[in-house]
């Protein structure tokens, strides 16, 4: 199945809660991202996004459904994710730097395991820190930065 079957199953999520706004298909770092334009971006959002991963996480559930072997989709709004991810970027490499600087761990919020993922990534390369979070059942971990050991 095509990404393109991911824009109609967006356009049909969309109007079916009673949303307008333009889904276009867009590939980003070898991904298919379904980027949205509306007036009604504050409701599509959500609180800190919290309705647009539900958006996300239905339209990727639905082409699982029809395709099994689909890739997954990322969804975003007005560029909230981008922008988001950008803002978490420079907040994890600030603390980062921090920690080098003290010798002193630094915990984030809260995160699902999306933005704990993107955390790692950030600092994978930098070998004088490392990260880790709680283990747990919850959704939303808190992240740690810390000295690294080895």
């Amino acid at each position: 199945m095509g990404n393109e079957i991911s824009v109609e199953i967006l356009n049909r999520m969309l109007s079916d809660l009673g949303l307008e706004g333009e889904v276009t298909l867009e590939q980003t770092e070898g991904n298919a991202c379904l980027q949205i334009s509306s007036e009604d971006s504050k409701y599509i959002i959500g609180q800190k996004g919290d309705r647009l991963d539900d958006i996300q996480y239905l339209v990727n559930r639905v082409m699982q459904s029809q395709d099994p072997d689909t890739d997954r989709v990322k969804v975003d709004c007005d560029n909230y994710r981008a922008d988001s991810e950008d803002r978490l970027r420079e907040k994890v490499l600030r603390y980062a730097e921090e920690v080098k600087e003290t010798g002193k761990s630094k915990r984030l919020e809260p995160l699902n395991a999306y933005h704990r993922r993107l955390v790692h990534n950030f600092l994978v390369d930098d070998s004088a820190v490392e990260t880790s979070s709680p283990e747990g059942v919850s959704r939303f971990k808190k992240m740690i930065i810390a000295p690294s050991r080895g």
